[in-house]
C-alpha cells in the first residue's frame, strides 16, 4: 500500500477518534451509539436511535453540531406537520418596485445535520417527505429539484414504548436508514456522572474538530478499503440468510421472518466492516468486521411472520442465530 494511501487512512482514524472523543465529554457511556452514529455520518448514511425519551440523543447530535463545523437543524415530527414545514415551499414576495414574484423559502431538511425526533408521530405522507432527500440528497418542490449541501445526515429518534398516535415507519423508509441502535439505559456509576455533568451550572465544552469538506473527503476514503471475495461472500451469506425462502436460510429464519433484508443491508455491513477495519488499524475488511455491525445493519430491514409477531420474537436473536450457523 502506498504512503499517501496509509497516510489517508491514519488521518481518518484520528479525526474519527478525536471526534468520538469530544463528544464523550458530554455524552456518558453509550460509546457504541457514538461509535454507531459517527460509523454512519462517515459513510454517508442515517441512523435511526430507538429509546425512551432523557438518554441524551437529542444531546448527542447536538454535541456533534458543535464537534463539527455543519449547519444543524430539528424537525419535530407531530401528526399535525405537513410535508411543506419539512422541505419549504413557494411564497409570493414584493421587490422594492412593487412587483409580486415566488420565492422559495426553504425547509429545515436544508441543513447538513438533521434531527428527526419522534419521527414516528407524523403522518406517512410527512414521513415521505423525508424519503427523497434521504436517499438521492436532494428535494423537488413546486416541480423544481434542489439539491441538499453535503455531508447530508437523518439522526431521527423513536420511543418503543409509547405507541399510541403513532404511525409505524413504512418498510421503504426504515431501509433508508444505515444503522438501526438501540440507547439502552445507563448503569448506577454513568447515571451517577450524567447527574455530576447536567446538574452544575456549566456544561463541558466541546471542541471543533473538522467541517463539511473534511467529512465529505474522509468518505471517499473508507470506499477505498478493500475487501476480499471471501469476506464480501460471507456478508452476503448473512443478507441471504435472513430470506425465508432462501434454501440454506436456518430454521428460526423459516420460521418467524416473512421477508428478509435488502440489498442495502448488505452495502451497511460492507462499508460498517470498512471503518471497523480501519479503526483498528488494519487496511482490509475481516469476518469480525462484519459481525460487529450485523445487529445494527440488518435489526430494521427483518420484516417478521404473524408467527414471529404473536410469539414477540426479537429480530436481534434471529440475525445472533445467523452468526452462529454461518
Amino acid at each position: 500500500m502506498s504512503e499517501h494511501a496509509e497516510q489517508k487512512y491514519e488521518e481518518f482514524r484520528e479525526t474519527f477518534l478525536e471526534i468520538q472523543q469530544e463528544v464523550s465529554k458530554r455524552i456518558v457511556g453509550q460509546k457504541e451509539i457514538i461509535e454507531g452514529v459517527l460509523i454512519c455520518l462517515m459513510t454517508g448514511g442515517h441512523a435511526l436511535l430507538e429509546g425512551v425519551p432523557g438518554l441524551g440523543k437529542t444531546l448527542l447530535i447536538r454535541t456533534l453540531h458543535e464537534v463539527l463545523d455543519l449547519k444543524f437543524s430539528r424537525i419535530q415530527f407531530t401528526p399535525d406537520l405537513m410535508p411543506a414545514d419539512i422541505i419549504g415551499t413557494t411564497v409570493v414576495a414584493e421587490d422594492e418596485e412593487g412587483r409580486k414574484f415566488f420565492e422559495f423559502q426553504p425547509g429545515p431538511v436544508f441543513a447538513n445535520l438533521i434531527l428527526a425526533d419522534e419521527i414516528n408521530r407524523a403522518t406517512p405522507k410527512t414521513q415521505s417527505a423525508l424519503l427523497e432527500a434521504m436517499q438521492e440528497k436532494s428535494v423537488t418542490v413546486a416541480g423544481q429539484q434542489r439539491e441538499l449541501d453535503l455531508p447530508f445526515f437523518v439522526m431521527a429518534t423513536q420511543n418503543p414504548l409509547e405507541m399510541e398516535g403513532t404511525y409505524p415507519l413504512p418498510e421503504a423508509q426504515l431501509d433508508r436508514f444505515f444503522f438501526k441502535l438501540k440507547v439502552e439505559y445507563p448503569s448506577l456509576d454513568e447515571l451517577d456522572l450524567v447527574m455530576e455533568r447536567t446538574t452544575r451550572r456549566e456544561m463541558p465544552t466541546v471542541d471543533k474538530v473538522c467541517d463539511g469538506a473534511q467529512i465529505n473527503m474522509l468518505e471517499q476514503s473508507v470506499r477505498d478499503i478493500l475487501v476480499a471475495e471471501d469476506v464480501r461472500r460471507y456478508a452476503l451469506k448473512l443478507v441471504l440468510g435472513t430470506h425465508p425462502e432462501a434454501e440454506d436460510a436456518p430454521e428460526l429464519t423459516k420460521k418467524y421472518v416473512r421477508y428478509g433484508s435488502s440489498p442495502r443491508g448488505a452495502q451497511a455491513l460492507i462499508l460498517g466492516g470498512k471503518v471497523r477495519a480501519i479503526l483498528d488499524g488494519r487496511y482490509n475488511v475481516a469476518r469480525e468486521d462484519i459481525q460487529a455491525v450485523a445487529l445494527p445493519s440488518l435489526r430494521h430491514r427483518l420484516i417478521l411472520s404473524f408467527e414471529g409477531e404473536a410469539e414477540g420474537i426479537d429480530p436481534d436473536d434471529i440475525i445472533q442465530h445467523l452468526l452462529n450457523e454461518i
